[in-house]
């Protein structure tokens, strides 16, 4: 295995050439190559759950529903990030490279992921003008977290637990947080 410098810096010309042919996923930060780090069994599991609930409600509607491996092009030229699940319902949404018009995006928290996915790329993310909803899932212990753009433009948060169910108002689909966590095994709390 050949070892990558700490950064690689490269245009998002050559980004979207170089990035397809390799064994791994990289994401691109503003001139930046960001290695995607691998995903525990829980990080998939809840990916998993959520992509599922949403392609089979989504069956008959002309929305796609996409799961880690399809880039959403931020900002062109700029940042192209690999969200965890992302929908799209926009008829421009055509090109077989990557989403330009997402209306839902879902990132399952890791600790190495969940800095970034809070700050920069929500920050980044919120200037996509279709974007409606920023959903973060723990997955140590359940807890959902939904970002919505309201009719002023501003992003509202709510909180959602294991027994509540969670409307997603741009797709119009609903979901029992309890589905999202299906087979996964949630890390014993430290007690004193």
């Amino acid at each position: 295995m050949v070892a990558l410098p700490d950064r690689i810096l490269i245009s998002a010309e050559e980004y979207l050439i170089w990035e397809p042919t390799q064994e791994q996923r990289y994401e691109y930060w503003d001139g930046e190559v960001v290695a995607m780090s691998g995903g525990a069994r829980n990080h998939n599991r809840v990916s998993g759950n959520f992509f599922k609930l949403l392609d089979d409600a989504l069956a008959d509607r002309s929305c796609e529903v996409y799961i880690v491996d399809v880039k959403v092009q931020v900002e062109p030229g700029q940042k192209y990030f690999y969200p965890d699940v992302v929908v799209t319902c926009d008829e421009r949404d055509d090109d077989p490279q990557f989403i330009h018009f997402p209306c839902l995006i879902i990132e399952v928290l890791s600790p190495s992921t969940e800095a970034a996915d809070r700050g920069k790329k929500f920050a980044a993310y919120r200037q996509c003008p279709t974007l409606q909803e920023y959903v973060l899932v723990q997955v140590a212990q359940p807890g959902v977290e939904v970002f919505r753009r309201n009719e002023q433009g501003k992003w509202v948060l709510s909180d959602y637990n294991l027994g509540d169910r969670l409307l997603l108002e741009s797709v119009n689909v609903e979901i029992a947080i309890a589905d999202l966590y299906r087979q996964v095994e949630f890390e014993a709390e430290a007690t004193d």
